[in-house]
C-alpha cells in the first residue's frame, strides 16, 4: 500500500510540473531531458526477476549447484565492476554521458539474452561481467541530467531521478512476487518481462539530448553560479581544506582542468584532468570531517554489497525454492520502501552530526552486525528476512546521512569525484573479501560461515566508530572543562582587579 502511494504521488506531482511546462516554455528545457531519463531510469529498474535470480540459477532452467553459483558465477561480477569502475567514470565524462547510457542499455539488454538463452557455469560468469559492465556504467545516469539542466533545477531533478528507479525497484518486486505466488509465472517468464523492460530503456536513451558540456573535460568556461553550492537544499560553513568552496571563484571553477588542457591533444586533456582530480582529492580529504564519512561510507558500502549480492543463496539454503513458497519479492518491495521511509525522515532528525555523527555510525553499524549474525545463527526464513529488512532499512538511513554531510560541503563535481572514490574504494574492499572469503580459488566458505565473516566485520567498524566517537566526546568534555576553569579564572582576576582598584581608590580618598 505504501508503494502505491509512492507512486502515485510521484506521478501526480510530475504530472503537474508537465502541464507547467507545457504552459511555460521557457522550463521546457529541462522538462523533456528529465522526463526521458525517468523513463529510462523507471525501465532500467523495471526487473521483476532479480529478487529471484538464485531460485532461477539454481532451479531446473540452469540447473547449477549452490555451491557454483556462490564461489564461480557471482564473484565476477565484483571483479567486473573494479576492473570497469575507473576507466567508465572518466569515459563518462569524456563522450559526455550519453554514449555511456547506451552502452548501458546494450549491456543490459545482453544480460538478460544470456540469462534467457544461455546454458552452463562460463555463460553465466559473462552474464556477471555484463552485469558488472552495467553497474559500472550507473554513473552515467545520475550524472547526465546536470549538465543538460540549468542549476536552478538540480534539486528538482535529482529528487525526480532518484524517486523514480526507487518507485520502479518496490514497483518491479511486488509485481515480481504477485506474478510468482498468485498467477504461477515461471522464473524463466519473469526474465522475458525483465528483457522487455530493459529493451523499453535502451530506446528511451535513444531520444536523450546529446549534452554540450560535462563536470571535467567539457566544461564551460564561465560556467553559471550554483546557487546553495551543494547538492542538498541547506548549506553549511565547510571544512578549512575545502573553504575554498564558499568563495565565488572557486566556486565557479571547482575541481576544472588547466586552461590550458583545452588547446592540448586528448593526452594534454586527461592528463590536466587527472591532475586536477588528484589535487582536488587531497584538499577534500584533507577535512577529518569528510575523511570520517568516507571511510564509513567506503567500509560499509563493500560489506552491504557482499550481504546484498549473496543474500539470495542463504535465503534458499533456509528454504529451498523447490520444496518452499518463495517470498524474495515481497521482501526486497518491503526493504525498498522501509529504504525510503528512513531516507525521507533524515530531514527531521535535528541532530548536530559534527559531536555525534561517529556514534550514530558506530551505534547503527553495531545494529547491522547482529542483523548479520541472527541470519548466521537462526535456520528460520522468517528470522532472516527480518534481519536484512533492518540491516538495509540501517545501512541506507545513514548513507543519506553520510551523503548530505559530504554533499553540503562541496560543490557538485568534487561531490561527484569524491562519490566516485568512496565507491571505488568501498569495491576494492569488496573485492578483497570476495577473493577471501568467497571465490573457490580463496577460502570459499559456504554461506552460512560467509555471514558470519561479514557480521564480524561490521562489528570492526563498529569498534572503529565507537572508539573515535568516545575520544571525540571525551576531547570535546575536556576543552569544555578547560574552556570553564579559564572563563572562571579570568572572572576571578576581574574581580580581584576591581577590588584592587575599589580599595587603593578608598585608600587615596
Amino acid at each position: 500500500m505504501g508503494s502505491v502511494i509512492i507512486l502515485i504521488n510521484f506521478i501526480l506531482s510530475f504530472a503537474a510540473e508537465a502541464m507547467g511546462c507545457w504552459k511555460q516554455e521557457k522550463t521546457s528545457a529541462w522538462f523533456f531531458p528529465t522526463l526521458i531519463l525517468c523513463l529510462y531510469g523507471f525501465f532500467y529498474m523495471m526487473k521483476p526477476s532479480e529478487p529471484f535470480l538464485t531460485p532461477y540459477l539454481t532451479g531446473p532452467d540452469k540447473n547449477l549447484t549452490t555451491d557454483e553459483v556462490t564461489n564461480q558465477i557471482f564473484p565476477v561480477w565484483t571483479y567486473s565492476y573494479l576492473a570497469l569502475l575507473f576507466p567508465v567514470f572518466l569515459l563518462t565524462d569524456y563522450v559526455r554521458y550519453k554514449p555511456v547510457l547506451l552502452l548501458q542499455g546494450l549491456s543490459l539488454i545482453v544480460t538478460w539474452l544470456l540469462l534467457l538463452f544461455a546454458h552452463g557455469v562460463v555463460a553465466m560468469q559473462l552474464v556477471e561481467f555484463f552485469y558488472g559492465m552495467v553497474t559500472a556504467t550507473e554513473v552515467a545516469y545520475y550524472a547526465y541530467i546536470y549538465s543538460v539542466v540549468s542549476s536552478q533545477h538540480y534539486q528538482r531533478v535529482t529528487s525526480y531521478c532518484r524517486s523514480v528507479t526507487l518507485v520502479a525497484a518496490t514497483v518491479a518486486a511486488v509485481l515480481g512476487q504477485l506474478l510468482v505466488s498468485l498467477a504461477g509465472v515461471s522464473y524463466f517468464h519473469l526474465n522475458a518481462i525483465s528483457l522487455a523492460s530493459v529493451s523499453l530503456a535502451f530506446v528511451c536513451a535513444l531520444f536523450l539530448p546529446m549534452p554540450q558540456r560535462s563536470m571535467f573535460f567539457h566544461r564551460k568556461e564561465a560556467p553559471e553560479p550554483v546557487p546553495g553550492k551543494g547538492l542538498a537544499a541547506g548549506t553549511a560553513p565547510g571544512p578549512q581544506s575545502c573553504q575554498e568552496e564558499r568563495s565565488p571563484d572557486a566556486a565557479a571553477g571547482s575541481p576544472s582542468p588547466q586552461p590550458q588542457a583545452g588547446s592540448a591533444g586528448p593526452h594534454g586533456r586527461l592528463l590536466g584532468v587527472l591532475l586536477q582530480l588528484g589535487r582536488d582529492l587531497r584538499r577534500c580529504y584533507g577535512s577529518r570531517k569528510l575523511l570520517c564519512w568516507s571511510l564509513w561510507w567506503a567500509l560499509a558500502t563493500a560489506g552491504f554489497n557482499q550481504v546484498v549480492n549473496y543474500v539470495q543463496v542463504l535465503w534458499d539454503l533456509r528454504a529451498p525454492s523447490h520444496s518452499s513458497a518463495v517470498y524474495n519479492g515481497a521482501v526486497e518491495a518491503i526493504a525498498t520502501f522501509l529504504s525510503s521511509v528512513t531516507s525521507f525522515l533524515v530531514q527531521y532528525m535535528q541532530i548536530n552530526w559534527d559531536h555525534f555523527g561517529e556514534l550514530a555510525l558506530g551505534i547503527f553499524s553495531a545494529i547491522d552486525a547482529g542483523c548479520l549474525f541472527l541470519m548466521h545463527f537462526s535456520t528460520s526464513i522468517w528470522a532472516c528476512y527480518a534481519g536484512y529488512l533492518i540491516f538495509k532499512a540501517c545501512y541506507v538511513l545513514l548513507l543519506t546521512i553520510a551523503t548530505f554531510q559530504i554533499a553540503i560541503n562541496l560543490s557538485m563535481e568534487r561531490y561527484a569525484l569524491m562519490f566516485g572514490f568512496n565507491n571505488f574504494i568501498a569495491l576494492l574492499i569488496q573485492t578483497i573479501l570476495t577473493i577471501v572469503v568467497v571465490d573457490s580459488r580463496g577460502l570459499g566458505l559456504d554461506i552460512v560461515t560467509q555471514f558470519l565473516i561479514y557480521g564480524s566485520y561490521f562489528t570492526v567498524i563498529h569498534g572503529i566508530f565507537m572508539i573515535r566517537s568516545i575520544c571525540v566526546l571525551v576531547s570535546r568534555k575536556c576543552q569544555r572543562k578547560i574552556v570553564r576553569s579559564c572563563t572562571e579564572q579570568l572572572n576571578q582576576a576581574e574581580h580581584e582587579s576591581r577590588e584592587q582598584i575599589d580599595t587603593s581608590y578608598m585608600t587615596r580618598l
